[in-house]
């Protein structure tokens, strides 16, 4: 599920650690002391790899939110820390100090230099390009359907959703309510959650037919709840208007660190260019090659749509 406002997408304990520590350190981050009027952040971030490879390591915040970005236990794990991590070693910054904070409070915590990055698989959207910039995708969202075992209505995607009749569950004020519109589904037969938990549990119970949400957000939903009555169904594109919606994230800078960006591209390009590789890294939080993103597929245009 992508959302196209600052405060969503799929959906955080303050403290700072070390990606190799993982030894939560309380308090707020000092902000630097050349700042643009008013916001906290930086006024030149030309040198701000420069300065990150000096001092060792990067400020990234996210929310806890998996497989995005989540502790687990005492470590910190999931899609967007671990190929930070492996993107910001390739830049010479070998450690990650992250921030945990609520996803809506991610933007404007980078704005006031809470943290350099967003680590947080948050979606590209033409509102968030308008206060921040994003790296080039890191993956896509195909939707899927979770549906109790054997399937019993034949499901396959949101229009065949439509054409049977079935009750859909989507996230609150999730992107999946647009797309079973789109597909035909009667606002009757959608059913609002507010999370995930709650959709395969109205799922279990009979009150839907099927859960809509992203495979990635499903696939570990299922994995968290083993022996449920439930099975995640092939992955497919929803369309409104035509288009095919790709539900793309990214990690997120201000707006001046397109230095900082630009080489984290090139290290992000390395990735997704060989997807054994991207499959080895995240695989293990629901990544597979069908979310390694397209190569035609830009943050440029995406900031557009």
């Amino acid at each position: 599920m992508s959302q196209r406002s600052s405060f969503s997408r799929r959906g955080f304990l303050l403290g700072t650690t070390t990606l190799t520590g993982m030894a939560v350190v309380p308090g707020l981050l000092t902000a630097c002391s050349r700042t643009e009027t008013g916001t906290g952040a930086p006024k030149g971030e030309g040198d701000l790899l420069a300065k990150l490879r000096k001092q060792g390591y990067v400020r990234v915040g996210f929310a806890g939110e998996a497989p995005y970005g989540f502790k687990d236990g005492t470590a910190l794990a999931g899609e967007a820390p671990t190929l930070h991590k492996e993107i910001f070693a390739g830049l010479g910054v070998p450690d990650l100090r992250p921030t945990l904070t609520d996803f809506g409070a991610l933007i404007p915590g980078l704005a006031a230099d809470r943290f350099d990055v967003v680590s947080a698989g948050m979606a590209i959207t033409p509102e968030r390009c308008d206060k921040v910039i994003f790296s080039e995708p890191e993956f896509i969202s195909p939707t899927a359907l979770m549906v109790r075992k054997g399937n019993p209505k034949g499901l396959s995607d949101l229009a065949s959703c439509a054409a049977k009749g079935a009750g859909v569950g989507v996230l609150t004020a999730a992107v999946e309510a647009g797309y079973a519109a789109g597909a035909g589904v009667g606002d009757s037969k959608v059913k609002s959650l507010a999370k995930q938990q709650d959709g395969l549990d109205a799922l279990v119970a009979g009150r839907i037919d099927a859960f809509a949400l992203t495979g990635i957000s499903l696939r570990w939903l299922a994995k968290t709840n083993k022996g449920a009555d439930v099975e995640v169904l092939e992955p497919f594109l929803p369309e409104l208007k035509g288009k095919k919606q790709y539900s793309p994230g990214g990690a997120v800078f201000r707006q001046n660190a397109t230095s900082l960006r630009d080489a984290f591209n090139g290290q992000l390009k390395k990735i997704t260019d060989d997807p054994e590789h991207y499959v080895a890294l995240i695989g293990k939080y629901g990544f597979t090659k069908q979310e390694v993103p397209p190569a035609t597929l830009r943050t440029a245009d995406l900031c557009k749509a």
